[in-house]
């Protein structure tokens, strides 16, 4: 793959090339046509939205460099498994891959490395404030919570402590051996009520897809698998897929109108 090096630092991004949604959709025909020129210029005409991300780490990270290669990494795998005949933006299926690229590398290359057992401690812990908070109606002391687990105050707050750190909001945090808890259910939102009823819309328009059409998505926007590596795992062409991912999102669109 190609580098695609700039300076970081005080980078006028105005001088990055910004394509047009026409141009987009073009290259992106070229690009299925086994056109490699028009993959690059399509990498390098979405650069913006890799430094978009990294601004949140401008102070906190000392690598920016090596943050921005890995995301231009995130963008690319976004390119390649893109479906321009869907009808959504680049932006809205690029951000999140480039993002979760960012957070393995931080994650994988941390100086700290937290070990399982203290992790496990950790989330058994969050886990058991939350049954305990919403049991009492308010949150408990970290007294509280050791007595439940049967463990020593001082380590589940050393264990707490330990997961300051940043991790995957992705994360599985807790199994009781039925439905796993996952660390981004367990924060705080503190967006508007509007967008908390866009997620409650968003859920139940989902639970009104077929099986098929909610595995397919998980596996295209989650995974990042392609059409071609999911009709291979269904046993079924690529065109079904993409018809059955068409209609889903069609689906979606016309609930949540």
């Amino acid at each position: 793959m190609a580098k695609h090096k700039v300076e970081i630092t005080g980078v006028n991004t105005n001088e990055l090339e910004v394509l047009s949604s026409e141009e987009t959709e073009n290259l992106f025909r070229k690009f299925r046509e086994g056109d490699l020129t028009a993959k690059e210029k399509l990498v390098n005409g979405n650069l913006k939205l890799v430094l978009s991300i990294l601004k949140k780490y401008v102070g906190r990270c000392d690598n920016l460099d090596d943050l921005f290669q890995v995301g231009v990494i995130g963008l690319t795998k976004a390119i390649d498994n893109f479906n321009i005949d869907l009808g959504l933006k680049l932006s809205t299926y690029a951000i999140p891959m480039i993002s979760g690229e960012i957070r393995r590398y931080l994650r994988d290359n941390s100086l700290l490395r937290v070990s399982r057992s203290v992790k496990d401690l950790a989330y058994k812990s969050i886990a058991k404030r939350d049954e305990l908070t919403n049991k009492l109606g308010y949150v408990p002391s970290y007294e509280m919570i050791a007595k439940e687990l049967g463990e020593d105050e001082m380590d589940v707050l050393n264990s707490l402590e330990a997961l300051a750190d940043p991790i995957s909001i992705f994360e599985p945090i807790y199994n009781d051996g039925g439905d796993t808890i996952y660390l981004y259910e367990q924060l705080e939102d503190t967006k508007n009520d509007a967008d908390i009823e866009t997620k409650i819309a968003l859920k139940k328009a989902i639970n009104d897809l077929s099986d098929r059409e909610k595995s397919i998505l998980d596996k295209r926007y989650v995974i990042g698998k392609t059409q071609m590596e999911i009709a291979s795992e269904l046993g079924i062409s690529q065109a079904q897929v993409s018809r059955l991912e068409k209609n889903a999102i069609k689906t979606l669109k016309k609930i949540l109108k």
